[in-house]
């Protein structure tokens, strides 16, 4: 398709126009650019390809495909590539603490990579849980024609007849150390569990902020569906490619896509689909980049009263795959919609409105993977929201899969100074069947990084113990946690909040039918313990990265985001 743009409104016009951006330009001829591809816009094609782990691994040849849709459509990519931590691998020890770290050097590389070579757009692909977040944090910093592709889930693997996960495999380390599977057992397992490229399969956190990238706009629809090693991606790459081009046509920028409508579109396709607590941790930083107050009891709002009816593991009993086969997000949108809770009237990737992307699907709910939303799993979301005086900024729980019965629970503190102590404990089964386990000293700045506890929950569930006890952290739980467990719970203990005046003992209740959040302890007993705290506790971080980032981290309630956002910006990049 010929398009013309004029490059004398664009940011590339800094590096490749006028005679005194010569030197600019010997570098571009350099790289075998010649004189039209030097004109034309430059757009940003950012990866998160790596060899850490089989969620990148694909993204580097869908790149390529993306370039081909940027090229046809008239303009001239630029490939570059930026970190990831997965979360697969990091997790359970001290590499978790990066996770969290690493959503903030993903936007920030990619921002810079962006503005020190006068990007015009942007396409981003990424594959594994913050990333994801990442990337389009920062297109919605930049505010640039931008859209987003993720790489794709893996193909669930097959052992005795059934479809399994790597969430499997962590609840197997839960049942071997238990003795009830043995090592023969166990090594099999690991090996067919991760059988291609691709992001964790279940309704984890990867699978969660891709729903989210199609719901909020960013994403062509359908294009988070197909799994990763499945050619049609590239398809799906090509066609991103042209579409950044027609929004760049059209000064259609990231923010335009963005707005309160569309980050409340997203909520909804996380609790509809029982999705990851960690996208309440997402959402909010997202909208903190476009300016927009949007924090995680806003979010748990829109989970309060969004029924959940798409029957995804870890909490139901299909993966990623199914879901694309039956529609892919754009049904379960369509399902939103007839029961009034879709805006409609929001921008996306395509430059047409939601409702009239949704006016095109023609497929309907297959009653197994999706139900009717007339006829939903539970009449509320999948992800609630708690608050009380243990948790005033309020704190975020996975209810998908469990009963009412299930979702109230009382008893016992048995607290932990971190996660180690917490996982030594399980293993040993140092606890008792109703007690509630805390894990304090864990949030964004005491961690400092917010762990993940897929290792200790998952143990938990391995050892058939998983309903048997709640546990509450000021960390992150993964994508795959279930039963009762509860994170973000703020303020965190480094920054004094509750959490950190627990002792043994101590009666807490969890309710997640009315949101509660509470220990058995006044206003005056709560204000004589904090008179009597010691402080934060000293963690090992006293330099690098991790330390850089306890100094910065905001609150998680308002997303973890690490600088003030576009609130307080003095210039908008596409207009320098």
């Amino acid at each position: 398709m010929s398009r013309t743009f004029d490059k004398s409104k664009m940011p590339s016009r800094h590096v490749t126009e006028g005679p005194s951006r010569a030197p600019h330009r010997s570098y571009y001829y350099a790289m075998g650019l010649d004189d039209l591809e030097i004109h034309q816009p430059f757009v940003g094609v950012a990866t998160c390809w790596n060899e850490a782990a089989p969620c990148n691994i694909s993204l580097n040849r869908q790149a390529q495909a993306v370039k081909l849709g940027v090229k046809g459509g008239g303009g001239t990519p630029r490939e570059f590539t930026t970190i990831t931590v997965t979360d697969g691998i990091a997790m359970g020890h001290e590499g978790m603490r990066s996770s969290l770290a690493s959503r903030e050097a993903i936007a920030d590389s990619v921002e810079l990579t962006m503005r020190g070579h006068c990007y015009d757009a942007i396409v981003g692909l990424a594959g594994c849980d913050k990333s994801l977040p990442g990337m389009m944090m920062a297109m919605v910093r930049l505010n640039v024609p931008s859209v987003f592709i993720y790489g794709g889930s893996i193909l669930p693997g097959r052992l005795n007849g059934k479809d399994v996960t790597v969430q499997d495999v962590f609840e197997a380390v839960g049942e071997h150390q238990a003795g009830n599977m043995s090592d023969e057992q166990l090594a099999i397992l690991e090996r067919v569990a991760c059988p291609s490229a691709g992001a964790c399969g279940g309704q984890f956190t990867a699978n969660t902020m891709a729903c989210v990238s199609e719901a909020i706009g960013l994403a062509l629809p359908n294009s988070s569906g197909a799994p990763a090693p499945y050619e049609s991606r590239d398809h799906y790459a090509v066609a991103s490619g042209d579409a950044v081009m027609h929004l760049l046509e059209r000064n259609i920028r990231a923010r335009d896509i963005v707005t309160l409508k569309s980050l409340q579109n997203a909520a909804r396709v996380v609790a509809c689909t029982g999705g990851s607590t960690n996208a309440g941790l997402h959402l909010p930083a997202i909208a903190h980049e476009a300016g927009i107050d949007f924090n995680l009891q806003d979010v748990c709002e829109i989970f309060r009263d969004t029924p959940y009816f798409v029957d995804l593991k870890p909490g139901g009993a299909y993966v990623a795959k199914d879901l694309y086969e039956a529609g892919g997000v754009p049904v379960v949108l369509k399902e939103l919609r007839k029961a009034g809770l879709m805006h409609e009237d929001c921008i996306t990737a395509t430059g047409r409105s939601m409702g009239e992307e949704l006016d095109l699907i023609t497929r309907e709910a297959d009653g197994k993977v999706i139900h009717a939303v007339t006829n939903p799993i539970s009449k509320t979301g999948g992800v609630v929201g708690l608050m009380g005086n243990l948790a005033p900024d309020g704190a975020i729980v996975k209810v998908a899969g469990m009963s009412e019965e299930q979702q109230v629970f009382t008893g016992p503190a048995r607290v932990f100074e971190c996660e180690e102590d917490a996982f030594d404990a399980v293993q040993k089964r140092n606890y008792k069947e109703g007690e509630v386990l805390v894990i304090r000293n864990e949030g964004p700045a005491g961690g400092p990084g917010m762990r993940e506890m897929l290792a200790t929950t998952a143990a938990l569930s391995g050892q058939g113990m998983g309903k048997k006890v709640a546990l509450i952290t000021d960390g992150r739980f993964s994508g795959a946690t279930r039963g009762f467990c509860v994170g973000h719970v703020g303020p965190e203990a480094a920054h004094g909040g509750p959490i950190a005046l627990l002792k043994d003992g101590d009666m807490i209740t969890l309710n997640a039918l009315t949101g509660e959040l509470s220990v058995a302890l006044t206003d005056e007993e709560l204000t004589a313990r904090k008179a009597d705290w010691k402080g934060p506790r000293e963690t090992l971080y006293a330099s690098g990265a991790l330390w850089k980032y306890a100094q910065l981290v905001g609150p998680t309630r308002l997303g973890a985001v690490t600088h003030p956002g576009a609130k307080v910006e003095r210039h908008v990049y596409m207009d320098l």
